[in-house]
């Protein structure tokens, strides 16, 4: 009977995740010509993509933009899960504020993308408000299509996804522990540093596999808020497809798949994401 039990989720997964990512790594090993496809088992892919001084400036490219907006989520996720967990009292407001804070996700990324444009734009209302006020003489042509406007993009895309998570660690705390810190003479900041902290990481944790995982795969928003400037590992397996490099294109997501779950093991030996699940 347990067997049973689980026999509809195995299917599931093995049918839309586990064959879809086999499928995936035997076109990778397959050759191709411009209009072709040739089922073979090669390595000229793997050798093209490690051989190519471009896909290192690529993954560190990629790995940038990861770090940076992992550093912003995390601030700002840890600084708004706070405010929702031990300086808003009532269950009901809390739930109200959580809410309004999932609200710009009621869109598609697309269109919140795009919505930056006016707003950073070289006539957009951040460049017409600093010259109103005099801080610049001209328009400030890094705010777009720069990245800066890709990591502000990630960072506005993906802080939601550090919010959840690192809130939900932070009402399983127990308040009596929070008191005893004050009672022991511990202030506000060591209270947040050596107390709510350490006991955050599992939610911090999962919040980082989210984020770190959309950012390593996106291509969209690195195509459009750089205006094709920028590279990432995404924009290239994105290039490739387009050319109709397919087995390319696998080899790519293959080695982008192995990169991903190697820091997501890296991450969970440090920190035990058992104890949030």
């Amino acid at each position: 009977m347990p067997y049973l039990q689980i026999l509809p989720l195995t299917l599931i997964l093995l049918f839309f995740l586990v064959a879809p990512v086999v499928l995936i790594g035997i076109v990778s090993f397959w050759d191709y010509t411009e209009f072709d496809l040739i089922p073979d088992f090669v390595w000229t892919n793997y050798e093209e993509l490690f051989k190519s001084s471009v896909t290192y400036s690529v993954y560190l490219s990629t790995l940038k933009y990861t770090a940076l907006t992992w550093v912003f989520t995390t601030a700002i996720g840890f600084t708004v899960a706070y405010f929702l967990a031990f300086h808003v009292r009532q269950l009901r407001w809390q739930v109200t504020l959580f809410l309004i804070c999932t609200i710009p996700f009621w869109t598609s990324n697309i269109i919140r993308m795009i919505a930056w444009l006016p707003v950073l734009g070289r006539h957009g209302l951040v460049n017409d408000g600093l010259i109103g006020i005099g801080v610049v003489n001209s328009p400030q042509e890094w705010l777009l299509y720069s990245d800066f406007a890709v990591v502000l993009a990630f960072v506005h895309l993906y802080t939601l996804f550090m919010v959840v998570p690192i809130f939900n660690a932070m009402m399983r705390i127990d308040r009596s522990v929070i008191e005893a810190a004050y009672d022991a003479g511990a202030g506000p900041w060591r209270t947040v540093w050596h107390v709510i902290l350490p006991l955050c990481k599992p939610g911090i944790a999962i919040g980082t596999i989210f984020v770190v995982t959309l950012v390593m795969g996106d291509f969209v928003t690195v195509q459009m808020m750089s205006g094709g400037q920028s590279a990432s590992v995404g924009v290239a397996m994105n290039n490739k497809r387009a050319l109709l490099q397919y087995p390319a294109a696998a080899a790519d997501a293959v080695v982008l798949l192995v990169v991903v779950l190697l820091m997501v093991a890296a991450l969970m030996r440090i920190v035990d994401v058992r104890k949030e699940l």
